[in-house]
């Protein structure tokens, strides 16, 4: 392959190819290299590890929903449907890679891969923080922290649920997420309801 053939998308393709043919700890970079003609060094020029291949699948996912989603497309929709359509879209993009992403997200938490784990908290929050602008959730002060901590939890809990999910569609995915905003929301009135008579009490 030329030099000039070798892109990202190319060898990110290859790499999940392979990785579904072992696992993504056993594809080696080395048969990633030579499947693709080129050498180590080619590779480095546009991963410097197996990580930031992985980063950029998630890449993929975040460039997914945001393509897809349109808050201005349907009027009726709640900034909560929208969200949970976000959210949705980049599940089922992973879909097809589900079980690597699992041998992945497992790889990142081993012990001792603290720079990894570290790495993920980065990523969890930038995807967090795409949700939330494609839903059109434009907060400010404490409703924007709460929002970003009920979405966060709410978007990492159906995550790990996703994985053992087979429902068609990922429904059952979907109404979890549901579920878990509804009642993120209704612990955030039922705070902002209790903290009101504390600070008029100052």
């Amino acid at each position: 392959m030329g030099e000039d053939e070798i892109t990202q998308q190319v060898v990110l393709d290859k790499a999940l190819a392979l990785a579904h043919q072992s696992s993504w700890e056993g594809f080696s970079l080395l048969a990633l290299a030579h499947n693709l003609n080129c050498s180590l060094g080619d590779i480095r020029m546009l991963f410097r590890s197996k990580d930031d291949m992985a980063e950029a699948l998630f890449d993929r996912a975040d460039a997914a929903m945001l393509n897809s989603s349109s808050p201005n497309a349907l009027p009726a929709q709640t900034s909560e449907q929208l969200l949970i359509d976000c959210i949705m879209v980049w599940f089922n993009f992973l879909t097809p890679h589900k079980k690597l992403v699992k041998e992945i997200l497992a790889y990142k938490f081993e012990p001792g891969h603290f720079h990894l784990q570290a790495h993920g908290i980065t990523r969890v929050s930038r995807t967090v923080q795409w949700f939330i602008l494609a839903a059109g959730r434009d907060y400010s002060g404490l409703k924007r922290i709460g929002d970003e901590i009920s979405v966060t939890s709410a978007y990492l809990l159906s995550f790990s649920f996703y994985f053992v999910d087979n429902s068609k569609q990922h429904l059952k995915t979907r109404q979890l997420l549901q579920r878990l905003l509804n009642r993120n929301r209704q612990l955030y009135h039922a705070l902002k309801a209790i903290s009101r008579p504390l600070r008029h009490k100052k």
